[in-house]
């Protein structure tokens, strides 16, 4: 069975997302954003909630995403694993929103995902914005019917509220993606892999594995005004339970100018993963060295002004290793 998400209180949820960077757990905190004018609103039900939003979007044009009742609420692959099971369409927010308000509510599952406060929305954030949220990120609202997120992750920190409906998180570690069974890179639903396995319908004899994440997995059950941390990288599967559910979310990233590990893992597939198992024998344990330093500063017992690239990134430094790349790049035949 998994393990229920440890619960802290605001303070101490702030101090979570300060330390974002560190090796961390997700977190739960109880009615954090309870009072929030828009959590007072979905108190009062779906219609309440929803005419409270379209007082305050702009004319904006959304992705919907539209799941057929035949896939029972989950926005997943289809069977080939060549497109997926839902079919989008652009309409205005404002109108989106006026569909749900008409009932009643259809028998597929449509949600509109991430979308951004700040264009389509901004006077959301100045009536329910996070106290804990650290500066430099951005919220996002995901609206829908009742529907099921299949297991992914996210490459930055993550705050987010309940503001109306209920949710279930499902959590894996970093550490599970050998065990999670995700999807081809391309296509992807929303810009990340998701995983085939489903957590409601464990298919065990075609992802043994899974079983294994599953026993280590967290969850977290979160009604209107809770709000979950979920660190960097850490996997989660999402239920949206209720009629009509919305979530606000924040993400940030402590250093933007830094270039994305993204980058390095394609990198990679073109570099590493065909070699040898004498060379990849051979790589793992530089990276395992210079990378990731499982035996502590790789420079350290150099003088700190011959270290060169062993010492901590500079923009100087990071100039140099991209100007060398590129050119390794453009060098190569196509």
């Amino acid at each position: 069975m998994p393990t229920p998400v440890k619960e802290v209180d605001p303070g101490e949820l702030g101090s979570l997302a300060a330390r974002a960077d560190e090796r961390l757990e997700p977190a739960v905190t109880r009615g954090l954003a309870v009072e929030f004018p828009v959590v007072r609103a979905a108190v009062q039900g779906d219609q309440a909630l929803l005419q409270y939003l379209s007082e305050l979007v702009l004319p904006v044009e959304v992705q919907a995403l539209h799941a057929p009742a035949v896939a029972r609420g989950k926005f997943g692959y289809s069977d080939d694993l060549k497109s997926f099971n839902f079919s989008k369409r652009i309409i205005g927010f404002g109108d989106f929103v006026s569909e749900l308000l008409e009932p009643p509510l259809p028998e597929e599952a449509i949600a509109v995902q991430g979308i951004r406060v700040r264009e389509a929305a901004p006077r959301f954030t100045e009536e329910n914005a996070l106290i804990c949220a650290p500066a430099g990120g951005e919220y996002r609202l995901w609206l829908g019917t009742r529907a099921e997120v299949a297991i992914h992750c996210d490459p930055v920190p993550n705050i987010a509220y309940v503001a109306g409906g209920n949710r279930r998180f499902t959590l894996f570690p970093p550490e599970e993606i050998g065990n999670l069974y995700l999807g081809p890179f391309d296509p992807v639903p929303n810009g990340t892999q998701i995983s085939l396995a489903d957590p409601l319908e464990p298919d065990h004899s075609r992802y043994p594995r899974f079983g294994g994440a599953l026993a280590r997995s967290l969850f977290a059950d979160l009604e209107p005004g809770d709000a979950i941390f979920i660190p960097t990288g850490w996997y989660h599967h999402v239920q949206a339970l209720s009629p009509i559910n919305l979530l606000v979310n924040y993400w940030w990233q402590s250093d933007g100018a830094r270039p994305s590990p993204w980058d390095a893992l394609m990198h990679g597939f073109m570099a590493l993963r065909g070699l040898s198992p004498a060379d990849k024998r051979v790589w793992r344990a530089m990276f395992a060295h210079y990378i990731f330093e499982e035996s502590g500063d790789s420079g350290s017992h150099i003088p700190p002004h011959s270290r060169g690239i062993l010492s901590r990134p500079t923009p100087e430094t990071v100039a140099a290793m991209r100007k060398s790349i590129v050119r390794s790049l453009t060098s190569l035949n196509p």
